[in-house]
């Protein structure tokens, strides 16, 4: 195991024992949802992977060490964590935040890196990050990551706050397939599609987990996604959801918020425009995620590598 790493007792022995394994991002935590609302989600994320049958390990950079496994006290710790006080951590951060010894959540691009060196291979989390609206130069880290760590995340697609068109064409160019699991199109994140057709689509975990064993025995590198569209009793309705992002992102230019503040920011007042209804779609669709990576990932670690 790499020495900057550290592997809680229960990922370490899962690990060692070759049982499935999970893991969980960090900046829903911190960034993604208000308190409580993050640490109950956070905590039924895991609840639901253990129902999978595999094991759930959110990973994070804690005074310094990337731990991938936290502790629920951990987990209350950055849930209650004041808001900035906590770096959110891609790529490019994990230097910085390992060398000042700081406290910082991992991103989707910065999960997969920390899973990778672990050995997880799947990873849930809600929606990606990905090509910002009106600014096409503006491209999520995650896209890049996925193009280059071997790793499969299973997603409600990209955030729809974004341009998803420009989304797929980047996946593309990075050669990341897109698999729909019970779908032909990419969920919108609110709403369960977009109308954008996908490059395969396929109906179990355990089809998902034989393109991803393929993918792997390859070794050609790349990440997979696996697109899950939000359980349609949670659904956001796609007009609703399309009108708050449209005020939501004119409030976010307006104000000059730009970069990695321009998520948080839509997110947090789309929640509010819709009276919560998105956060609410935004739970269930995490959830759901982590209970059907835990089956992809209960099916993978049974075929051979």
């Amino acid at each position: 195991m790499h020495p900057e790493i550290y592997l809680s007792p229960e990922a370490a022995d899962a690990l060692h024992s070759h049982r499935a394994v999970v893991a969980l991002e960090s900046t829903l935590i911190t960034h993604g949802l208000p308190y409580p609302a993050n640490l109950e989600t956070a905590l039924a994320m895991e609840a639901a992977v253990r129902e999978a049958g595999a094991v759930p390990a959110i990973i994070a950079v804690l005074k310094g060490r990337i731990t991938v496994g936290l502790s629920t006290a951990e987990i209350e710790r950055l849930a209650a964590a004041p808001p900035g006080s906590v770096r959110k951590c891609s790529r490019r951060d994990f230097a910085i935040a390992l060398g000042l010894g700081e406290d910082a959540a991992t991103t989707v691009a910065g999960t997969m890196i920390a899973a990778h060196i672990a050995g997880i291979r799947v990873f849930a989390t809600g929606g990606i990050g990905g090509v910002h609206r009106g600014q096409p130069f503006d491209v999520s880290a995650d896209l890049i990551e996925l193009g280059r760590t071997p790793v499969a995340v299973v997603c409600a697609g990209a955030k729809s706050i974004l341009d998803l068109p420009l989304t797929l064409e980047v996946l593309e160019t990075q050669g990341v397939p897109v698999i729909g699991l019970g779908t032909a199109t990419l969920p919108a994140f609110y709403t369960r599609s977009s109308g954008l057709p996908l490059d395969a689509c396929v109906d179990s975990p355990e089809q998902a987990a034989r393109i991803a064993a393929a993918a792997f025995q390859l070794g050609l590198g790349h990440g997979l996604l696996f697109a899950v569209p939000v359980p349609a009793q949670d659904e956001l309705p796609a007009e609703m959801a399309e009108i708050a992002i449209r005020q939501a992102t004119q409030e976010a230019a307006a104000a000059g918020i730009h970069g990695k503040d321009v998520t948080p920011f839509v997110l947090k007042r789309v929640s509010e425009l819709t009276e919560g209804r998105s956060r609410r779609a935004n739970v269930a669709l995490l959830v759901n995620n982590a209970r059907i990576g835990g089956q992809i990932a209960v099916a993978l670690q049974q075929m051979p590598l």
